[in-house]
């Protein structure tokens, strides 16, 4: 009897306590009365521990192909043509893409058909006016050179393009400084040449431009921004400029 009694009491007391959990749950209180029992029948070291395995757990989980793939890969790419047109060129054209340097650091680029007329990667273009000179009856590189207009002796720019034939199409790009060392001569071949900015170059300008030997009118392809220290994206240059277009291809009787 005497050990009866004590088991009758613990077993009330375990009815009665499980009676109060099941009625917290029927009646939808058990959120915090059973998180309560939960933090009394749970050690510190146990809680501490869960809350590691929790973070690590975090940490392992590797994401799918579909999550860890770049979101600007989930839309199709636009299609790039020629020189990276983003459209083609019609027939009996030629695709091109002219990009001046950018302050003294990066060099300027001449493309032509999607071929790389100029640019640093080829290791001929240089300080001053990078020219490329193209047949336009076929579009073949007849030469490219870059001329230096800070240092260098203006009359090696004149005679590249002093002689130049009927329809030879002339590619420009700056780099650095494109009008220190010009004079009126050469600003005005370029003028002839179909540029409207020409005369008006001065030092560290960005000018891109493309013209032809016995143009009539004024040329469409030709960008020019002054060096200003207001307006100036470089600490003494300003942006570099970037022309694209499609040159129509000379008949041989035009030539």
């Amino acid at each position: 009897m005497r050990v009866a009694g004590p088991l009758r009491i613990v077993v009330l007391i375990l009815t009665a306590g499980l009676t109060w959990i099941l009625g917290s749950i029927l009646l939808g209180t058990h959120g915090s009365s059973f998180s309560r029992l939960q933090q009394l029948f749970s050690s510190p070291e146990n809680a501490v521990t869960t809350v590691a395995e929790r973070a690590f757990s975090l940490w392992s989980v590797q994401p799918s192909p579909e999550a860890s793939r770049p979101a600007r890969h989930d839309k199709p790419r636009a299609r790039k043509y020629k020189c990276g047109l983003p459209q083609p060129c019609p027939e009996q054209h030629l695709a091109f893409r002219v990009v001046s340097g950018a302050a003294n650091v990066i060099g300027p680029k001449i493309c032509l058909e999607d071929k790389m007329l100029m640019s640093s990667v080829k290791d001929n273009v240089g300080r001053g006016l990078n020219i490329a000179l193209v047949n336009g009856v076929n579009g073949e590189l007849l030469e490219a050179r870059s001329f230096d207009m800070w240092a260098g002796d203006v009359n090696d720019l004149l005679k590249f393009i002093r002689p130049l034939h009927e329809g030879t199409l002339v590619f420009v790009a700056s780099y650095d400084d494109p009008a220190t060392k010009m004079n009126d001569e050469t600003r005005k071949i370029f003028s002839e040449l179909g540029s409207t900015n020409a005369k008006e170059l001065a030092f560290r300008d960005s000018w891109v431009f493309v013209g032809a030997k016995g143009v009539q009118d004024k040329s469409p392809f030709e960008q020019h921004v002054k060096n200003s220290k207001n307006t100036n994206k470089y600490e003494g240059w300003p942006e570099a400029l970037e022309l694209e277009g499609c040159i129509p291809q000379r008949t041989v009787g035009t030539q």
